[in-house]
C-alpha cells in the first residue's frame, strides 16, 4: 500500500552541516521515507509512525514547509516496498523491524537508514559492532536474545503446571531464530519441552498451534515478528479457543486480550529514531551514531483473561507488574 503526502520532489542525499543548516532555515524541502511492514490500516502502525513524526516535529520539521515523508506499508513484497523507496533519493529512511532493515540493505547502500525494534543487527549484518556501525545503518535495538530466557520465567510463574511451550516464530527471522535458540536453552532449565510453531503465513500459524494444542499442559511464547503482529488477532483468539497460557513481547498484545507481555515500548523508539533523522539531516553520518539498546521495559498483565484461563496470577508477579488490565 502506497501514501504520498504531498508532490514536491526533491532529490539528493544528505549533505554536509552548514548545507543542511542553510537548506533547514531557508525552508528547503528534505525528503525522508518510512517503511513499515504493517498494513497502512493497522493501529499499531499508525502509532508508530505518529510517534515518529511528533519526534520530528519537537525538532523542528514539519511536513510540507521543510519536509516530505515518503510511506511504503504493507505485508506483502517487502523488497518491492524498498526498491521502490530508494529509488525516490530519499535523505534518510526509517525503517521498522529487522525484515524491513534486510531489504533496505539489498537495495542500497548509501541512503542513510535508521532502524527501530531490531533484535541484533550485528549478526544479521546491518552494522559492524554497536558502538561502530560502520556503514550507512544504524538505530535502536527492542531486545537482546537473553529476552527470551524472561519469556520462559514469565510463563512458568503465571502458569506453573505447564510442561511444553509452544515458540510462535518466524523461521525466515534471524532474530526469531536466535531467540528461539534461547528460549530453548532457558526451557530445558525449567523442564519444558519446546515445539517452534508458526511459519510462512497465517495458515501454517492456524495448523501448528492447533496441532500443538492437542496435548496437556501447554503454553505459548510469540515472538514479535511481521508475520506474528500482523495475525496477532488470530494467535490471541487461538490462544483463548484452546485455553493456551501465552507470553508476548509487547503491551498491545495484552491490551487486545492476550495474557503477559513483557519488552520495549515500540512507539518510545520510534520517537528516539527521529532524533536520529535529525542528526542525519543535520551532516551526521549513521556510521559515526552507535546503535543503541533499550534500557526500560514494561510487564503488562491481563487479569481478565487470566481468568478465563483459569490462572491466578501470583501476589509476586502482580507486585511487579506496571500495568494490570482488570
Amino acid at each position: 500500500m502506497r501514501r504520498r503526502d504531498f508532490i514536491t520532489l526533491v532529490g539528493g542525499l544528505a549533505v554536509a552541516w552548514p548545507l543542511a543548516l542553510r537548506a533547514q532555515q531557508s525552508g528547503q524541502m528534505r525528503r525522508i521515507g518510512v517503511l513499515v511492514p504493517l498494513a497502512r490500516d493497522d493501529p499499531e502502525a499508525q502509532a508508530r509512525v505518529t510517534a515518529f513524526v511528533q519526534g520530528l516535529q519537537k525538532l523542528g520539521w514539519s511536513e510540507g514547509r521543510n519536509l516530505q515523508i515518503e510511506y511504503r506499508w504493507g505485508t506483502g513484497d517487502l523488497q518491492k516496498a524498498a526498491t521502490e523507496l530508494v529509488a525516490l533519493s530519499p535523505d534518510v529512511i526509517f525503517a521498522i523491524s529487522t525484515q524491513v532493515v534486510a531489504a533496505l540493505q539489498q537495495a542500497t547502500r548509501s541512503v542513510p537508514i535508521v532502524f527501530a525494534n531490531v533484535a541484533d543487527p550485528v549478526s544479521g549484518g546491518f552494522v559492524d559492532s554497536l558502538a561502530k556501525p560502520g556503514g550507512n545503518i544504524t538505530g535502536f535495538t527492542n531486545f537482546d536474545y537473553g529476552m527470551g530466557a524472561k519469556w520462559v520465567e514469565l510463563l512458568k510463574e503465571i502458569a506453573p503446571n505447564l510442561t511444553h511451550v509452544g515458540i510462535i516464530r518466524d523461521p525466515t527471522s534471524t532474530a526469531s531464530t536466535g531467540l528461539l535458540g534461547a528460549i530453548q536453552s532457558a526451557a530445558r532449565s525449567f523442564g519444558f519441552e519446546v515445539s517452534p510453531l508458526g511459519g510462512r503465513d497465517a495458515r501454517d500459524i492456524e495448523r501448528t498451534v492447533t496441532e500443538f494444542a492437542g496435548g496437556p499442559n501447554r503454553g505459548l511464547i510469540a515472538i514479535a515478528s511481521p508475520l506474528s503482529i500482523n495475525n496477532r488477532d488470530l494467535i490471541i483468539s487461538l490462544a483463548a479457543r484452546h485455553r493456551l497460557p501465552a507470553v508476548y513481547a509487547f503491551r498491545f498484545w495484552v491490551t487486545d486480550g492476550g495474557l503477559i507481555s513483557y519488552g520495549i515500548d515500540p512507539d518510545d523508539q520510534s520517537r528516539q529514531a527521529a532524533g536520529y533523522v535529525d542528526r542525519i539531516l543535520k551532516g551526521e553520518k549513521p556510521a559515526d551514531l552507535p546503535v543503541q539498546n533499550a534500557t526500560k521495559y514494561e510487564l503488562v498483565i491481563n487479569l481478565k483473561t487470566a481468568k478465563a484461563l483459569g490462572l491466578t496470577v501470583p501476589p509476586s508477579l502482580l507486585s511487579r507488574a506496571d500495568e494490570i488490565i482488570e
